[in-house]
């Protein structure tokens, strides 16, 4: 049976010799590219073009048509190509379509060597755009899948090369365009489509469907993120670049790209499980990704784990809005056809109506299902086998604690879920050294978690979340390469400060009062100058003896009290210069409380990635922009995991004093 996609959508390819089958209502231009695992373009020897129609396992028209056939055998490809992205860009010339919005929507569909439809897509709801990317053939855990892209290029072709990082996108568009000028074709025979009754609706994407009749689910552009730009102070927030989703551009072009990831292939995943039968996916195993270390490979996988549950998600919601849109269509012709008035022809009509929108919820149920037990099942055998740093407080690993020798490449600061798989939470990792503040909320957010709470117990749980973030800074840094400072400028965060005070961890007593901010700030400040100054001198030997190259974080409880005008600049000149300097803000705070600063303050809140005391879903993830619920990483109830990890790191530093 054929899966009918909608842009985002996955579906697994039951074989590796196939053929992209394209029908348009004008000729098009029909070609490919080949990505590593970063989706990534190495080179024109990569991309398949009328006018160089052949790179190995593909092979495209030569010619622009109204119809194509795209030969590709997934086996044949080179081993470093994880990606093949079906491109699809109109001609230029007098007297044809500058944009797909003039033209009939293509319709694309992904068949088996005797012509048996895989999956289908039909791009809808492109207006400006002159190219487009429309499919992806893509490898994940050893076994590939199709998914419906439809991302559109109002520049054209050049815009879509340069896109997938093609070197001298804009010449080759241009050859490509004048090969095709040079033999404009004759259109190939439109493939065949199956029959109306073989078609199994199998809907994704954020989108919500443009109506229409028949069985196919169409889609709508891509929902960007709400709101699409990382702005703290409102009620979502996009997941920057130095968290595991790598953000992307509301409404513009996808970037598949792991976030600072190494510009050379690393090598693939240790074969350490058996590969999966035909169709069926692979065995999860920890670590089953591409990468230098362990680590490496973990964190990618987890970016993967995100990226499935993202779009798994997104296609069962735009299937649910597709069903609710055709349910309504149908009952609107019913209603307004008087035929139906007549005896129990319009009671018929609504029972139909109700039965095929309760059977293709239920079908996009299954398909859901099926995609949350693999990755539940995924989650079971990555979780165990994460490292300190990637780990939960809940986690074995812990119990195992010592103090590392170098930093690792992330930390996770919490969890985040999707209301459909409350159970499957994926970890939020930020990149190592921090790259930009952190700002613990402890305003009554909208939250159901946050209005059952009362403002008290909100500020106490947000301190002690910033003193797990803190303590767990601490342990994943190596011995003194980390300091910490607390500014508390009423004192009223000593209960939650007790773990890092009583260890010995601190570089210093909580500061308090104004004169205690003023000093805190004042040597922090001093630090971010000097140093500063010796790398744009390149003398770093010069730095007064009194300054380390170490790593330092200021967590500040209860602003803006205790701060006079100078000391909120000074705040927010540590937030802007400190992260490429080595230090870092972590800030507990209600923005109400600094309500009579009015805008001046909007860009510190800004430059802050926000998270929250109790589940939030205020963060939106740059595939299809999910509202993700964000929960915090503490140690569980009871647990003494946090105190035990902190005496070793204190330990250790005593030791390293002798």
């Amino acid at each position: 049976m054929t899966a009918e996609l909608v842009r985002g959508q996955n579906h697994t390819l039951p074989q590796t010799r196939l053929e992209i089958r394209v029908s348009a209502g004008s000729p098009v231009v029909a070609g490919a590219t080949l990505g590593d695992e970063r989706g990534t373009v190495r080179g024109a020897e990569w991309i398949a073009h009328p006018a160089s129609p052949r790179v190995p396992g593909l092979e495209v028209s030569r010619q622009a048509a109204a119809d194509h056939r795209l030969a590709v055998d997934l086996d044949a490809l080179p081993d470093a190509v994880h990606r093949v992205t079906v491109l699809l860009a109109l001609p230029v010339g007098a007297g044809r379509p500058g944009s797909f919005g003039e033209v009939a929507a293509p319709f694309v569909a992904v068949t088996g060597l005797d012509g048996t439809e895989i999956a289908t897509f039909t791009l809808t709801g492109l207006d400006t755009e002159s190219a487009v990317s429309a499919l992806e053939l893509y490898r994940r855990q050893g076994v590939w899948k199709v998914r419906a892209v439809g991302q559109g290029y109002a520049a054209g072709l050049a815009e879509m090369l340069a896109d997938q990082g093609v070197a001298g996108a804009a010449e080759l568009a241009a050859s490509i365009q004048d090969a095709v000028a040079s033999g404009l074709a004759r259109a190939v025979t439109p493939s065949p489509r199956a029959p109306e009754g073989e078609r199994v609706s199998h809907s994704a994407g954020p989108a919500s469907p443009a109506g229409g009749g028949g069985t196919g689910a169409p889609p709508a552009p891509m929902q960007p993120p709400a709101p699409p730009a990382p702005e703290p102070a409102h009620a979502s927030q996009s997941l920057s670049d130095s968290t595991t989703p790598h953000a992307g551009t509301p409404g513009g072009p996808i970037d598949y790209a792991h976030p600072r990831r190494q510009t050379s292939a690393p090598p693939p995943p240790p074969p350490t499980a058996p590969p999966a039968a035909p169709g069926r996916p692979a065995q999860p195993v920890a670590g089953d990704a591409t990468g230098w270390s362990m680590d490496e490979r973990l964190y990618n996988q987890i970016w993967g784990m995100f990226e499935d549950l993202a779009r798994a998600v997104a296609a069962y919601r735009s299937a649910v809005d597709f069903a609710a849109s055709r349910m309504d269509q149908e009952l609107d012709r019913t209603l307004s056809d008087p035929r139906s008035r007549i005896g129990g022809a319009g009671d018929r009509a609504r029972a139909q109506a109700r039965a095929k929108h309760d059977e293709l919820t239920g079908r996009a149920r299954e398909a859901l299902d099926r995609d949350l037990a693999q990755l539940a099942a995924e989650s079971a055998v990555v979780e165990p086998a994460l490292p300190a740093a990637y780990a939960g407080w809940d986690n074995p690993v812990w119990h195992g604690y010592r103090v590392p020798m170098e930093i690792p490449m992330a930390l996770r600061i919490g969890d985040v879920r999707l209301p459909e798989a409350a159970d499957l939470r994926i970890p939020l990792l930020v990149r190592l050294p921090l790259e930009r503040g952190i700002w613990v909320d402890s305003g009554r957010t909208a939250s159901e978690a946050a209005a059952a709470t009362s403002g008290d117990r909100l500020r106490r749980l947000a301190m002690e979340t910033a003193v797990a973030l803190a303590a767990r800074l601490l342990a994943v840094y190596p011995t003194d390469e980390f300091s910490v400072h607390v500014i508390d400028p009423a004192g009223s965060a000593a209960g939650p400060l007790a773990p890092l005070a009583r260890s010995g961890v601190l570089a210093g007593p909580p500061a308090a009062g104004a004169e205690g901010v003023s000093s805190v700030l004042a040597h922090l400040t001093r630090r971010v100058d000097l140093l500063q100054m010796a790398m744009r001198a390149g003398a770093a030997d010069a730095l007064p003896p009194d300054i380390d190259t170490g790593e330092h974080l200021l967590i500040v409880n209860d602003f803006p009290h205790g701060f006079d005008d100078r000391a909120v600049t000074q705040l927010r000149y540590l937030a802007d210069e400190g992260p490429s300097v080595g230090v870092h803000l972590l800030m507990v705070a209600d923005r109400e409380d600094a309500h009579a600063y009015g805008p001046v303050l909007d860009p510190l809140w800004r430059s802050l990635l926000r998270i929250t005391p109790v589940g939030d879903d205020h963060l939106a993830d740059p595939w299809v922009g999910h509202a993700w619920t964000y929960e915090p990483s503490r140690a569980p109830q009871g647990s003494r995991v946090l105190e035990q990890v902190l005496a070793l790191v204190a330990a250790a530093r005593r030791a390293d004093y002798r």
